[in-house]
């Protein structure tokens, strides 16, 4: 089953297509454990941010969890908002 709310790049870039451009971020939600990103379906899903602008997933104090290059505007990622 492919279940969205298990972090992968993929599952990032569809729930950010279906997501909400605003304040410069996509709110999206992730699983969790013990406040990290789990690699598998676990009781507590957790709101985080994408800043396409520099590449930072963030939770929710605003924390830097990851940085990918592959979603930073500044290395050529074309976010889903800027499509027409």
């Amino acid at each position: 089953m492919n279940d969205i709310f298990i972090y992968s790049e993929e599952h990032l870039l569809e729930q950010m297509k279906a997501g909400t451009y605003e304040l410069g971020y996509y709110k999206v939600r992730f699983y969790t454990e013990q406040g990290r990103l789990a690699e598998e379906k676990t009781g507590t899903i957790s709101n985080f941010y994408l800043y396409p602008s520099g590449g930072a997933l963030r939770d929710e104090n605003m924390n830097i969890v990851l940085y990918n290059s592959k979603f930073d505007t500044y290395r050529g990622f074309v976010p889903p908002h800027k499509i027409k």
